[in-house]
């Protein structure tokens, strides 16, 4: 790898294009960056937007982004429902009800909130240790349990086709908008299937701050590198040179700071991971240097 050397750890805040899988972003950044990466919450190959890929041991923080919230523009076009929920699937039924803007809005705040939404079977949800697409795939009958999931925003933009509406989305982790499309048009008494969809957050990361894989080169990866601790919203801790030893040593070390959790830095400011106080001793809860 020619360039400067890259750090070991850090985001790169991917824009997949439509039609590229996540994992193949995934490889792209692993290949440039020669450290193993991953990716903070897939996007579907038809889905484009925000992709942050965790670089090296940034991908520990994985079941911290998993939560996160996160913004989207869909698309949904009704009178048809697909075995997908997306207009990549085969179309199952038909009609022709296109409802107005004025019934849609009406419609939306009823999924606003907590709020229990079926999966797709068309997913990465497991059933007895096998994913539901693998099954779908193969034509099995089968069932998902519904979820909780959270809306805070769904509103509509405006009508984008004849049969087609543009949406906006805030939602919280592990909310599916193909879900939504199919459950908003049962209760308009239609269908809908997903025909676009656009990530615009995820978790902080915005899509006007995001950068596309086929412009990274080995020499100019490292500027569009996000330190960890950037997106972290702790507060700051720096360990004293007498207290870094113990620390580093996996030991407690006592503090003043409030219970909570710290971004933590070596007495000569480099960043070193999270930690966590209980009011009277700090002690490291994530190594991510």
């Amino acid at each position: 790898m020619s360039g400067t050397a890259f750090p070991v750890t850090g985001f790169i805040n991917v824009n997949k294009a439509s039609g590229a899988s996540s994992a193949r972003e995934v490889a792209v950044i692993k290949r440039l960056t020669g450290v193993p990466c991953g990716h903070l919450g897939t996007l579907d190959p038809m889905a484009s937007g925000v992709l942050p890929i965790a670089v090296g041991n940034a991908t520990r923080l994985f079941d911290y982004f998993l939560t996160k919230r996160k913004r989207y523009i869909a698309e949904f076009t009704f009178g048809i429902a697909t075995d997908t929920l997306d207009t990549t699937g085969t179309v199952t039924a038909e009609c022709d009800k296109i409802p107005g803007e004025e019934e849609i809005s009406a419609a939306l705040p009823q999924f606003c909130g907590e709020i229990m939404q079926v999966p797709p079977n068309y997913s990465a949800k497991n059933v007895n240790g096998v994913r539901g697409y693998m099954l779908a795939r193969q034509g099995r009958e089968f069932s998902l349990p519904p979820k909780k999931v959270s809306i805070g925003e769904f509103r509509l933009l405006g009508k984008s086709g004849e049969k087609t509406f543009r949406f906006e989305i805030e939602c919280g982790g592990g909310t599916y908008i193909r879900s939504l499309a199919r459950d908003l048009a049962a209760a308009l008494s239609t269908y809908a299937a997903m025909s676009a969809l656009c990530r615009t957050e995820s978790g902080g990361f915005k899509i006007e701050n995001s950068i596309e894989t086929q412009a990274l080169t080995c020499d100019n990866i490292y500027n569009y590198l996000i330190p960890t601790y950037s997106v972290l919203p702790y507060p700051k801790a720096v360990l004293s040179a007498s207290d870094e030893r113990k620390y580093l040593n996996g030991l407690s070390v006592e503090t003043a700071l409030p219970a909570g959790e710290y971004s933590v830095f070596l007495a000569e400011g480099c960043f070193y991971g999270v930690g966590i106080s209980d009011g009277k001793t700090l002690k490291s809860r994530l190594k991510l240097c």
